[in-house]
């Protein structure tokens, strides 16, 4: 080849690396939002209130959680991942069970995946649950029936029983049903962190404007919520928070609407607690990522899949077989 040639296959192959490693380091060290000063009276209640909670009380006092076959052991939890999901998607949860969630330890840390549902509309459906639970022993479920509006109760729910009953879970994963979750990927990045609190990432939106509109599902009333934009919140389809995190959020849930999208609800509680959401293009928010082995290797997670491709998207992703350029 000549030189001319040489030199323009060296730019490609630099500028592939530049584009493939260079969007992660600006984020790290460029995009990052600054650090909040606790200053504020109430952030500095709400984080020395979560610092203290006492979690013997915490166990009698549930406000959504009827019923529970899932366990948290002792030992600490490197990523607890909680699937938020329907009743009705049993098939889906024993794919699930059968690919990533099958997944326990990733590099020698502890990984944990559990279902959190509400309960079913239909007698069947439900005895169906119950079944399920006492199989699997992964499920946490609510005391409200599980339907479009009460998403937010369920992650309020799942906050409450990460808080309660699984203290030593490091990051916790909330998580669709719908997604491929690359763990190996996701446990990687979180063991590489410095920062040991306040982590709260995903993929940030930002400048959300409330639907004001009465005659829509999603009404929100100024009186509930009167800011003319949501705070800067991790898309709800996945994110990470780190345990002291989660205690932050479930002190200052009492004061924040439930009307409100549940992603929404986490990133109103995150900025009264003092905490700025990390911005990960890893997470692939509601956009589906065409399959590549190598590409879902890296990334955390992406949208849309359907069961049969999960199968064989898990089967290729964990042969162990490494990338190359």
């Amino acid at each position: 080849l000549r030189t001319h040639q040489w030199c323009f296959i060296l730019f490609n192959a630099l500028l592939f690396h530049v584009l493939l490693f260079g969007a992660d380091l600006l984020e790290e060290y460029f995009l990052r939002s600054l650090p909040l000063s606790y200053t504020d009276a109430k952030t500095l209640e709400i984080r020395e209130r979560a610092r203290k909670l006492d979690m013997d009380p915490l166990k009698a006092n549930l406000s959504y959680t009827v019923s529970s076959a899932a366990t948290c052991s002792d030992q600490e939890i490197f990523l607890l991942i909680l699937v938020c999901s329907s009743p009705e998607n049993r098939t889906r949860h024993n794919v699930i069970r059968q690919t990533w969630g099958n997944v326990t330890d990733a590099s020698g840390y502890a990984v944990l995946t559990l279902f959190a549902l509400g309960k079913a509309a239909s007698v069947t459906t439900q005895l169906e649950i119950n079944e399920e639970s006492q199989k699997h022993r992964d499920i946490i479920e609510g005391s409200f029936i599980d339907s479009p509006e009460t998403q937010t109760q369920k992650m309020v729910m799942s906050v409450e029983w990460t808080v309660t009953f699984c203290p030593h879970a490091r990051y916790i994963l909330k998580a669709d049903e719908g997604l491929f979750v690359s763990i190996p990927s996701l446990v990687g990045h979180l063991r590489s962190f410095t920062q040991l609190e306040d982590i709260y990432m995903g993929r940030v939106v930002h400048q959300v404007v409330p639907d004001r509109d009465p005659r829509s599902p999603g009404f929100v009333p100024i009186h509930q919520y009167a800011e003319e934009f949501y705070p800067d919140y991790c898309e709800g389809s996945a994110f990470v928070m780190s345990q002291d995190v989660a205690r932050k959020v479930y002190v200052a849930a009492r004061e924040v609407a439930v009307s409100v999208p549940p992603d929404v609800f986490v990133g109103i509680c995150a900025k009264r607690a003092g905490i700025t959401p990390i911005h990960s293009s890893r997470f692939s928010g509601e956009k589906h990522i065409s399959y590549n082995r190598c590409c879902y290797k890296f990334i955390f997670t992406s949208s849309n899949i359907k069961e049969d491709e999960l199968f064989k998207d898990w089967k290729e992703t964990s042969n162990g077989k490494d990338c190359s350029l």
